[in-house]
């Protein structure tokens, strides 16, 4: 898998907000085939930081309803990468 197929989109929620300030972890949806090791290069890669720890997890699918129609949105994963303090992911700053 190529490294720039693995990091799918940043996460942006007051969540993940909540956690860059404090501290310094982001998140990205990955895909469902990428391992911790291939997300811990792929964000090196792609903004330059240094990676501390990486947390992955597989976010389960949800059920919707369209009318009578019940619909589900698929399962997707989400990693959490944290950078050392004197480092920042210019992406995510002034969001």
């Amino acid at each position: 898998m190529h490294l720039y197929e693995i990091l799918k989109r940043p996460l942006n929620t007051e969540k993940t907000t909540d956690l860059k300030d404090e501290l310094r972890q982001y998140a990205f949806e990955v895909d469902l085939r990428a391992t911790k090791p291939q997300v811990k290069e792929a964000v090196e890669k792609a903004f330059n930081v240094q990676v501390l720890s990486v947390n992955v997890m597989r976010m389960s699918r949800k059920r919707r309803h369209y009318g009578r129609r019940v619909v589900y949105k698929p399962t997707w994963k989400k990693a959490i990468v944290r950078v050392p303090a004197n480092q920042r992911i210019e992406l995510f700053e002034g969001v």
